[in-house]
């Protein structure tokens, strides 16, 4: 029986900064792309969370 490339489980997408490309095709590396902006948001908002706290204090001792 043969197995379709629908079934065969996907290999989890990984980047290190400053590996090499070259060996990547397209679909990989605008899998990377996606992968890198998604981390990009996630860090953007947890900067964001942190400094709405840090204001927050700094407001709060300031009084």
């Amino acid at each position: 029986m043969a197995i379709d490339d629908d079934d065969k489980p996907k290999k989890k997408v990984s980047h290190e900064i400053g590996q090499d490309l070259s060996l990547l095709s397209v679909e990989e590396l605008a899998d990377r792309i996606a992968l890198l902006n998604g981390e990009i948001t996630r860090l953007q908002s947890s900067m964001t969370l942190k400094r709405a706290t840090r204001d927050a204090a700094d407001r709060f001792f300031k009084s």
